[in-house]
């Protein structure tokens, strides 16, 4: 299989499946290395695919829901799991986790956390790769863009980090 062949194989996996794919899995399918996957999701991207690169797996960038809000929090990394589970329990999506870094400036990181499933899952992977978490970089100082399809979810998931004294 040529290489505009194996792009245009990967685009249509990405775009129709309804869960993440990962690297190692498109790289088994395709039977090449998992380097020359990221290589051709880079290509991709860059002739305008919108691909995301989530904790799980590349998925196609989803419609826009309704309404975004970015918000500043601050908890150590023992309360992420509570800081998420109360996002996504309020109906929000955590688009990303955003630090600022006194030399590189703003680093963001893509999520797109939606479930318990998903928190559950980067908490895992945290663990089983013993990943920092980029708020460590400036003291449990982060902001995440929220995405949610009303207003009213996303005043809800702030009301509620705020009790857990978790919003700046």
């Amino acid at each position: 299989m040529d290489n505009h062949t194996r792009r245009d194989k990967i685009l249509n996996i990405i775009q129709t499946s309804s869960t993440p794919v990962s690297a190692t899995a498109l790289s088994k399918e395709m039977g090449v290395s998992r380097q020359v996957i990221v290589g051709d999701v880079a290509l991709l991207r860059a002739e305008g695919n919108d691909i995301l690169s989530t904790p799980r797996g590349y998925v196609a960038a989803p419609k826009e829901k309704s309404v975004t809000k970015r918000i500043a929090v601050n908890h150590s990394a023992e309360d992420t799991q509570l800081e998420l589970y109360t996002l996504v329990d309020a109906g929000c999506t955590v688009e990303d986790v955003i630090v600022e870094h006194p030399i590189y400036g703003q680093l963001i990181g893509g999520l797109r956390i939606s479930s318990r499933y998903d928190v559950d899952e980067f908490i895992r992977k945290s663990k089983e790769e013993n990943a920092t978490p980029l708020s460590a970089l400036t003291e449990g100082i982060h902001l995440h863009t929220l995405s949610a399809n009303s207003e009213e979810q996303i005043s809800m998931a702030i009301d509620k980090l705020k009790e857990l004294g978790i919003l700046l």
